[in-house]
């Protein structure tokens, strides 16, 4: 096993067919590549979901082996301005493309921190350059590029990943790099992911370091991540009213672990929508965990904060 080697990028997706968990998405993509033609393409969603690995699956079933010369892959995020659609992608959009290729692609990462302005250039030269040059702008937050630049683009959405996306994937992983990896393991790693392909695979191998056999409890150390159970726990401690319990156990999971505020506060709000609790103490506890959130990142001593939150749950104890 080659353990220097990223395994994101060892098992990047060259495929279209290997891009897992977006099969709607992937069918009209196909389409494109049989036609060997594509429209600008405006790639949306959750960062890990597979818009960078489609895009490049993309470029390989067009262009083969000429397909890093007539594929270029920019981070907008790294430079914001105008200067860089002015220059960089300005040039690359005028040259002919490579081979029998009918145009070249322009993948722009985190396309939604490019400024208005840059937006507004970038939007002249996908008029100018169409004939022989095509943009795939992956964005967080489609509604942040402008309308402009919307209009000319098809727009996909791309999801979190489900659970049997991302376990199938890591069981393949795991089978080629010869990992010993139980049903228990495979639960960890999708909870810590939270349907982040990227996290997952990555959990993965850095528990492949430590041990062949991946266990649940590596998962969740390597991963600063505490166990569902423990959150489950603390809230119910602090539900129960009894609050220096709730106390000692956030002091394990904070000074023990080093399980960060942040962190603690994501997984309470994922688990008080599964618990079986009446509806309107949902609201409530949900209600007061947005506050405390906003509160850390706003620049609030986070342990103040979530000693108030528990605080809070012991004095609503006696809600319905």
């Amino acid at each position: 096993m080659q353990r220097e080697e990223i395994w994101t990028e060892k098992y990047r997706p060259r495929k279209l067919e290997e891009v897992v968990g977006q099969d709607a998405i992937i069918k009209n993509l196909r389409s494109y590549v049989r036609r060997r033609n594509l429209p600008h393409l405006i790639f949306s969603g959750p960062a890990g979901v597979g818009k960078t690995a489609a895009a490049i699956a993309m470029a390989h079933e067009l262009y083969g082996e000429t397909w890093a010369e007539n594929f270029t892959e920019l981070n907008a995020s790294d430079e914001r301005g105008i200067e860089v659609v002015r220059n960089q992608i300005k040039n690359f959009a005028r040259t002919m493309p490579i081979g029998n290729a009918a145009f070249k692609i322009i993948f722009l990462d985190e396309a939604d921190a490019l400024t208005d302005a840059a937006q507004s250039a970038l939007r002249r030269t996908m008029e100018r350059y169409s004939g022989t040059c095509r943009f795939i702008l992956s964005c967080n937050y489609s509604s942040k590029i402008i309308e402009p630049i919307q209009s000319r683009c098809s727009v996909y959405r791309f999801k979190s990943l489900s659970y049997d996306a991302i376990a199938s994937r890591i069981k393949y992983i795991a089978e080629i790099e010869g990992l010993k990896l139980t049903k228990d393991a495979v639960r960890a790693i999708n909870y810590v992911s939270v349907g982040d392909m990227r996290r997952a695979v990555n959990a993965l191998q850095s528990a492949a370091v430590v041990s062949r056999e991946i266990k649940p409890e590596m998962i969740y150390e390597i991963t600063a991540t505490a166990r569902p159970e423990e959150i489950e726990e603390l809230i119910t401690r602090a539900l129960d009213g009894k609050f220096f319990e709730a106390l000692d156990k956030l002091a394990d999971l904070m000074d023990d672990k080093g399980i960060s505020g942040d962190e603690i506060l994501a997984q309470m709000h994922r688990l008080v929508i599964n618990m079986d609790i009446p509806a309107r103490k949902k609201v409530e506890l949900m209600d007061r965990i947005g506050e405390a959130d906003y509160r850390i990142t706003e620049g609030a001593n986070e342990r103040i904060q979530l000693d108030a939150l528990l605080a809070s749950f012991c004095l609503s104890s006696d809600l319905p």
